[in-house]
């Protein structure tokens, strides 16, 4: 059933608050182990290698992607509260993972418990799963009930949709189900970092959610800041967990200084256009342009100036570095500019009135 845009509105902002709540009862920040002992203690590096692993299984076996999410979740909350061994750390995955399968999915659809332990290669028997099963639930409470991070990106797309009559208007060629594959493949890819787990779940879907908003939607940074007010977060947060974020899902991509600021500038409004007239008036936006990144290189004065728009690009660059009187042809001319109206990163400080 479709809801209409006020009814909408406010059943996914309730959504948002039970999933905040949820998150605030039982998130606790992570904190690294050091092991001193392989034999003893279970590394980062061990945790991520396991989480890759159900994510192969989870491939293999094509459940719900809430059920890899719930197990994932599962899995981190009990190892910050027991202290594991390493030989036992596959059958407390595949045991969570379990969980999560009986939690989420419909009967039927849930693996026979003897074919997953055969097909995972888990090393362990199914009474094994069975009685590290108990062991779980009696460490958590018997309370599986948490909001996960695929929980928060669901409600953030569905907030950003509802802001928008189509959703071409934000991802051109998709419709909102791929887009959301889309997201969801990026954030199993991200929960496989422990680094990402000093963030709340909400942070991280949050960051996810903008960083897809920054390559397609102009307005990026205005629809970013109505969420954080909704979810009442702190941008320091938001702002390290997309560096780390667009650091994981783009290795080789030259990650934002620290210090960098953001700071949205409203566009001004497009001036009145003669029906009559084909040109395009003075004032009205362009196609979205990348943002200028520290370390930018210049591209070569070789590159065809046809497939550009030249008066425009040529004139940004002299007002960019205060070159009005720069003769035409000389030097090498960067190949993008800031958006007019877009966000600008800022070194330093914050001015007065920014937060």
């Amino acid at each position: 059933m479709k809801f209409s845009e006020p009814l909408e509105s406010q059943r996914l902002s309730f959504l948002l608050e039970m999933a905040t709540s949820r998150e605030a009862a039982m998130w606790k920040v992570y904190v690294p182990k050091n092991p001193t002992n392989q034999d003893t203690d279970i590394s980062p590096a061990q945790r991520d290698e396991v989480v890759r692993w159900l994510t192969d299984l989870h491939r293999r076996l094509q459940l719900y992607p809430g059920t890899l999410s719930l197990g994932i979740s599962t899995l981190d909350r009990f190892l910050a509260i027991v202290k594991a061994r390493p030989k036992y750390l596959r059958c407390i995955a595949i045991s969570c993972y379990f969980l999560a399968a009986k939690t989420t999915e419909e009967d039927e659809r849930i693996p026979a418990l003897r074919h997953l332990a055969k097909n995972s290669c888990c090393g362990c028997s199914p009474s094994e799963i069975l009685r590290m099963e108990r062991i779980v639930l009696d460490k958590l409470s018997w309370d599986l009930h948490t909001a996960t991070p695929l929980d928060f990106l669901h409600i953030f797309h569905a907030m950003v949709l509802s802001s928008r009559s189509q959703i071409s208007a934000i991802v051109p060629g998709m419709n909102p189900s791929q887009h959301v594959y889309l997201l969801t493949r990026q954030l199993h890819h991200c929960l496989a970092d422990h680094t990402l787990l000093q963030f709340k779940g909400s942070t991280l879907a949050l960051a996810m959610v903008t960083l897809e908003l920054e390559k397609c939607c102009p307005d990026w940074f205005a629809l970013t800041a109505d969420l954080l007010k909704k979810l009442q977060m702190d941008s320091s947060q938001l702002i390290r967990c997309r560096e780390l974020v667009a650091r994981r899902l783009s290795p080789h991509q030259a990650p934002t200084p620290p210090n960098t600021v953001y700071i949205y500038q409203p566009p001004p409004p497009p001036a009145p256009r003669d029906p009559r007239s084909t040109s395009r008036p003075e004032g009205a936006p362009t196609r979205p342009r990348p943002l200028i990144r520290p370390g930018w290189k210049p591209a070569s004065a070789k590159r065809k100036v046809e497939e550009m728009e030249v008066d425009e690009f040529y004139d940004g660059i002299k007002r960019l570095y205060n070159e009005d009187s720069a003769p035409e042809g000389g030097g090498r001319r960067p190949s993008s500019r800031p958006r007019a109206g877009g966000p600008t990163a800022v070194r330093g400080g914050i001015p007065p009135g920014y937060t």
